[in-house]
């Protein structure tokens, strides 16, 4: 989907770096309900990757914003998190590179320049290895992803939208995590 055709749509937005293992496990889990479901045109899911900054177009045109991501918090790995804006810092670092920038400041600074700062979910798990060079998700974050497929289609039906099942998807076929 276009960024162009985003104003007033609920986002879904996978984020993270699919070469660092968990830290991709966004990527994942955005790609996994690409296939498993049709969304209705209220709704885009999105592959964020790295783009950071760039993301903010993406953010200002959304009326929701839901974000799926891993989410150091000093927990077990494979812990979920549900995060709100309120739960996020308020305030932008000093950086010495734009590429530095990551989404959480992406939002603030949207917030700051745009004066819009759509309502904010965070579907996050606490990764175990972002060793760099490793596709593969590990045991326990891989262990979290059909939660968090789920708790992305609650936060979806909570707002009044239901996605369709993919009539392709076959509900025996493993992940496929790499």
């Amino acid at each position: 989907m276009s960024i162009e055709n985003l104003d007033g749509k609920i986002v879904v937005l996978g984020v993270g770096n699919v070469l660092l293992r968990d830290e991709g496990v966004g990527v994942r889990v955005v790609q996994e309900l690409q296939r498993r479901y049709e969304f209705p045109d209220q709704v885009a899911v999105i592959d964020g990757g790295t783009l950071g900054l760039s993301l903010l177009s993406v953010i200002h045109a959304a009326s929701r914003l839901i974000v799926v991501d891993a989410v150091t918090n000093r927990g077990r790995p494979g812990t979920r998190y549900r995060l709100t804006a309120d739960d996020l810092p308020k305030t932008v670092t000093y950086k010495t590179s734009i590429h530095q920038t990551d989404l959480v400041e992406a939002i603030n600074i949207c917030r700051e320049i745009f004066d819009h700062e759509p309502p904010v979910t965070i579907i996050g798990v606490e990764p175990e290895d972002i060793n760099p060079y490793n596709v593969e998700l590990s045991a326990s974050v891989a262990a979290a992803v059909p939660a968090m497929i789920e708790a992305v289609i609650d936060e979806i039906r909570s707002l009044g939208v239901g996605p369709i099942i993919a009539k392709d998807f076959d509900p025996n076929e493993p992940l496929p995590l790499t």
